[in-house]
């Protein structure tokens, strides 16, 4: 069975939204090759409508000596809206809206051959399959920086949910990746 995943990035208060506010001065070397190692595992990626438009309007036009904006333009990206429809997919290639109930369309992914499914660019999308119990790994890589405002990962009245921490790793800059996946019960 293939894996979901996730990588948000996090600051010190707990905030996810908007990182590229508060990561750009402690990005480092450590932190790309992590990056470019998830990169290498994922055939698959599945997106929220929010995320999805803000990233459509800028990597199919980024330039093409990145490595990310090459990987992310040519993977399989499945967007999950209720807004969006499917001409809209037409302004990102190899983009498709995903039909029905998000949950049931995962559970299906993950039982099809394949490598490894991330999910990226969708707060809502990430709390969704890890309180559905989809969610394999979650990736908090928290910068050093007190962000000030912005949306959490988690809010109050969320469901108790146990992880289990399987790596820690603290890059040059002072980045802690941190790996959970749900502790088995």
């Amino acid at each position: 069975m293939r894996k979901v995943t996730a990588g948000l990035f996090h600051s010190v208060d707990g905030v996810v939204q908007d990182p590229f506010k508060f990561q750009f001065d402690s990005f480092d070397d450590q932190l790309g090759e992590m990056l470019t190692g998830v990169q290498e595992r994922v055939d698959t990626v599945l997106m929220g409508r929010v995320g999805w438009s803000e990233w459509a309007g800028y990597w199919p036009n980024a330039t093409q000596d990145n490595d990310f904006a090459d990987f992310i333009n040519a993977v399989p990206k499945h967007v999950a809206s209720n807004t969006l429809g499917a001409a809209d997919m037409g302004k990102w290639s190899n983009s498709s809206l995903i039909d029905g109930d998000v949950v049931d369309f995962v559970r299906n992914l993950k039982s099809q051959p394949g490598g490894e499914i991330a999910a990226m660019g969708g707060i809502s999308l990430v709390r969704q399959l890890l309180f559905a119990g989809l969610m394999d790994e979650l990736s908090l890589i928290t910068h050093p920086v007190v962000a000030g405002e912005g949306r959490h990962l988690f809010e109050p009245g969320d469901p108790t949910t146990r992880l289990e921490l399987v790596r820690c790793d603290v890059t040059s800059k002072g980045n802690v990746v941190q790996v959970y996946r749900k502790r088995a019960e």
